[in-house]
């Protein structure tokens, strides 16, 4: 379906908008599952409603507040929210690495309907992760797409202040543009991380491939937000099963391949001032720890229970998913260690308000200060850019 598209240019706010009156009627039943592949940590972990982003955040209602009984449930830190920039996707239209009425409805982001929903939830900052970022075909459009985007995300974020931070996207299949991605993100767009694929053609994050990358990010102390795609045994686009959508399964096992061999390769040890966090939950990674430490013997090299309790508790866990947490996250990892996460806009306002919110005010796992913890203060103390000067007042007291 063809949708109206940006004004023309992509300076200032009014490029990131797509018009409030858009309607996206794709099911994923008919979507190209081509579609749903993006790169730097974008995908759908669920099923969005029919309609657009428009429609979903546009509900009036109360912010969702917290159970603890203070401000942090109204002014949560979101660290799983995907942008794909208005400007970014007329330049890849021009480029042919795009078409723009076959675009997913988590594709047609604007300003307006995030922070709908942001406002809807009580999230006072989004941390925004590029989409569609492994679309390049050389290294020479990779840099061009990327300082696009770059452009349009300073000027999202200069219309909007401390509204949204940004995550720096890897392009590991051009390192020369990563190197110099990162500079650029996180010397003058303040980039507060950096996103990855869990693979990249088959070879999954902790491979010594990609030492160099991590060797950058250690020395900066950074955070990396790791992202699922389809697994690398079947070809894009095509479900590993048929009648189920990809996101459903292969995704969680995608993002648990990439963990594990964190911890097999010893990635962590090598860098031990990366951050790494892992989203929905870590994946099935909580559900086999135990699993993990009975046969971890098995592996190349092995690994024995004692390395893998202490690399569980190093990574982080996103709530996004929804992956409802539980307390064999809290067991597997700590509380201090989850993050809330929404996944929107490929999880509509609907699932983040009937699911993911839900999910954390009434899990009696969770303690009050838990609770403070997962919707802004761990997110804090991760990202101290994120520091609480910067921050908007609670959304509910404004």
């Amino acid at each position: 379906m063809l949708i109206t598209g940006p004004p023309p240019g992509h300076r200032g706010a009014a490029s990131w908008s797509y018009g409030r009156d858009t309607r996206m009627q794709e099911s994923t039943e008919t979507m190209s599952r081509r579609s749903l592949l993006i790169a730097g940590g974008a995908a759908a972990t669920t099923v969005a409603t029919t309609g657009g982003a428009s429609a979903l955040a546009g509900e009036e209602t109360e912010p969702q507040g917290s159970r603890s009984g203070d401000d942090a449930g109204r002014a949560k830190i979101d660290v799983h929210h995907h942008v794909t920039a208005p400007a970014w996707v007329d330049w890849a239209e021009r480029e042919g690495l795009v078409r723009r009425e076959e675009l997913p409805w988590w594709a047609r982001w604007d300003a307006d309907s995030a922070l709908a929903l942001m406002d809807r939830v009580g999230i006072a900052t989004a941390v925004l992760n590029p989409t569609m970022q492994d679309r390049y075909r050389s290294a020479a459009q990779a840099r061009e797409g990327l300082s696009v985007l770059f452009e349009a995300l300073a000027d999202l974020m200069a219309a909007h202040p401390g509204r949204f931070a940004v995550l720096g996207p890897a392009v590991l299949d051009h390192p020369d543009v990563t190197t110099w991605a990162l500079h650029h993100a996180f010397d003058e767009l303040g980039a507060v991380g950096v996103s990855a694929k869990a693979n990249y053609n088959g070879v999954y994050l902790g491979d010594p491939s990609y030492d160099r990358f991590l060797a950058q990010l250690d020395e900066r102390a950074a955070v990396l937000f790791t992202h699922p795609l389809d697994l690398p045994s079947g070809p894009p686009g095509v479900p590993t099963v048929p009648g189920i959508p990809n996101f459903m399964c292969d995704f969680l096992l995608d993002t648990t391949r990439a963990a594990v061999n964190m911890i097999r390769t010893g990635t962590l040890d090598r860098h031990p001032h990366v951050s790494v966090v892992l989203p929905h939950a870590g994946g099935f990674l909580p559900a086999i720890a135990t699993r993990m430490q009975a046969f971890g013997s098995f592996c190349t090299p092995p690994l024995d229970a004692a390395r893998v309790r202490d690399h569980l508790h190093r990574f982080y866990y996103d709530t996004a998913g929804p992956s409802a947490p539980s307390g064999t996250l809290v067991a597997t990892a700590g509380a201090d260690r989850i993050l809330f996460g929404t996944d929107w806009p490929a999880a509509s306002a609907d699932i983040i308000t009937g699911f993911t919110v839900p999910a954390v005010e009434t899990d009696p796992v969770f303690t009050d200060r838990q609770r403070r913890g997962i919707y802004r203060d761990n997110a804090l103390r991760l990202m101290p850019t994120l520091r609480r000067d910067l921050m908007p007042a609670p959304v509910g007291d404004r």
